[in-house]
C-alpha cells in the first residue's frame, strides 16, 4: 500500500558542514514536497570542527528566532547527537564549558551537550564512528543503544541498520516501545544499496512491525532537494506490509503527539 509521510524529521543544513541548503532553503523544499513538519537535525557531533569550543555550536543556540510555523511548515529544532561510548554516552557531555559565547561565566557543572540539548525539541541519537565497540558484544552494543534511548531527551535512534554495530534488536525495540520512543527508517541508508545495510534496515523494520514499535521514515537530507522524498524507505515498507499507524511521522499531529508520549515538552 502506498505511505502518506508528512513530516521529516531527519534533515541537515550547511551548518553540518557536509550538507548543502539553508534552513530557510530546506523549508522552502518541505512546502514544495506537500510536508506539514519538517524537523531540523544537524550533526553534533566531533566530525564538525577539530575544536570543541562553544563558539563553534552557536548555531545550534539560537535556533529559537526561528518561527515555529514558517510558510505552512512546521518546524522542529533537533540533534542529530553522536553517541560515543558503550555506555551510551554522547558527544559533548564531557566537555565543560566555563564562559559563554559572549565570555560571560556559565554556571558551574555546564557542558556542551547540555547547553545544546537545552535547546533542542528532540534528539536523534546516531553512531557515525563505530570503533569505540570493536570488540563489544552484540548484548553490550544492545545495551549501549538502551542506555542512549533513556536519555529523556532522545526521541529517536538514528540509522542503526548502517551503523556498524552488530546488536540484539528485540530488547532494544521492546525497550523502545515501552518508552515511546522511535526507531528510525533511513532513506540514506538505503539509497546506496548496500546488501548488508539493506539487509539490517529490513530486519529492523520487520520486528518493528511483529513487535509493535513506532518508527519515523525521514530522508536524512542533506541537501534541500531531498527533503520528503523516501522512495527506498517507502519500498522496503511496502514490501513487508508494514502497519502505517506504526509511522509516527505521517502527519504533524501524530509526531506531536509521539514526543508527548515519550515525555517531552510541549513546543514553545
Amino acid at each position: 500500500m502506498p505511505y502518506t509521510v508528512r513530516g521529516d524529521v531527519h534533515t541537515h543544513t550547511l551548518f553540518s558542514r557536509h550538507a548543502y541548503s539553508t534552513i530557510a532553503e530546506n523549508v522552502a523544499a518541505a512546502r514544495a514536497a506537500g510536508l506539514d513538519l519538517l524537523g531540523s537535525t544537524d550533526h553534533f557531533s566531533s566530525m564538525l570542527f577539530p575544536d570543541q569550543h562553544v563558539r563553534n555550536f552557536q548555531y545550534l543556540l539560537n535556533r529559537d528566532c526561528w518561527p515555529r510555523l514558517w510558510d505552512g511548515v512546521t518546524v522542529l529544532r533537533g540533534a542529530e547527537v553522536d553517541i560515543t561510548g558503550l555506555d551510551g554516552s554522547f558527544f559533548g557531555q564531557d566537555l565543560a564549558v566555563p564562559e559563554s559565547i559572549s565570555g560571560h561565566p556559565e554556571q558551574p557543572g555546564t557542558t556542551l551537550f547540555g547547553l545544546v540539548a537545552k535547546g533542542c525539541d528532540y534528539l536523534i541519537a546516531s553512531v557515525h564512528n563505530e570503533l569505540f565497540t570493536t570488540g563489544a558484544s552484540r548484548a553490550q552494543a544492545a545495551n549501549m543503544y538502551i542506555s542512549a534511548l533513556e536519555h529523556p531527551q532522545v526521541l529517536v535512534l538514528g540509522h542503526v541498520g548502517r551503523s556498524g554495530v552488530p546488536f540484539d534488536i528485540d530488547p532494544v525495540l521492546l525497550r523502545a516501545r515501552d518508552l515511546g520512543k522511535l526507531i528510525e527508517i533511513n532513506e540514506h541508508s538505503l539509497e546506496a544499496r548496500r546488501p548488508k545495510t539493506d539487509s539490517a534496515c529490513r530486519r529492523i523494520a520487520e520486528r518493528c512491525a511483529e513487535l509493535g514499535v513506532g518508527v519515523v521514515v525521514n530522508s536524512d537530507a542533506h541537501i534541500a532537494q531531498a527533503i520528503g522524498h523516501y522512495p527506498h524507505a517507502e519500498a522496503l515498507l511496502e514490501e513487508i506490509g508494514f502497519p502505517e499507524e506504526l509511522i509516527a511521522n505521517r502527519d504533524a499531529a501524530t509526531f506531536l503527539a509521539a514526543m508527548e508520549r515519550a515525555g517531552l515538552p510541549r513546543l514553545q
